[in-house]
């Protein structure tokens, strides 16, 4: 007696998924967003710090003696400059990577990868967004599918 056929035919091949065209989009739309955040928190954060530089920072808040070791920080204006220059090349950095993908220029997706490598410190957007960015651009069909959408009218 011979078995049965089978009841199942041959697997259906995986349907390809456009992951690219689908998300480069949105990708460039929340770099431009991160940067912005990046801009506007490190100003503040250089502020501050350039503010606690001036004497008399604190003088007038708490009882007396309550920031006893904060009478004169001069080089909190040095650390606040630095922030802020750090800061805001990053933030111009992400705004690079928000315009490359939004206007899909060539140099885009190799742009927002390096910069999602460097921005998975910054926890919790940082990360997400670095996650996000290679989970969409780093594997190799999606460098294919970005070369094939890619405007290079205008590099």
């Amino acid at each position: 007696m011979q078995a049965p056929p089978p009841m199942y035919g041959a697997p259906q091949p995986m349907p390809y998924e456009a992951r690219v065209q689908q998300h480069v989009q949105t990708l460039g739309i929340l770099w431009c967003v991160y940067g912005a955040y990046r801009a506007v928190s490190g100003i503040f954060a250089a502020l501050f710090l350039m503010g606690m530089s001036r004497p008399g920072m604190f003088g007038g808040w708490g009882p007396p003696g309550m920031f006893p070791f904060m009478h004169d920080a001069p080089w909190m204006a040095g650390l606040g400059a630095m922030v802020a220059v750090i800061t805001l090349i990053f933030a111009a950095l992400s705004f690079a990577v928000g315009f490359g993908l939004m206007n899909r220029r060539p140099w885009g997706r190799t742009l927002a990868i390096v910069v999602a490598i460097l921005q998975l410190i910054k926890i919790p957007f940082g990360t997400a967004l670095g996650i996000y960015t290679l989970w969409v651009l780093a594997p190799a069909a999606s460098g294919a599918e970005y070369d094939a959408i890619a405007d290079r009218s205008g590099m």
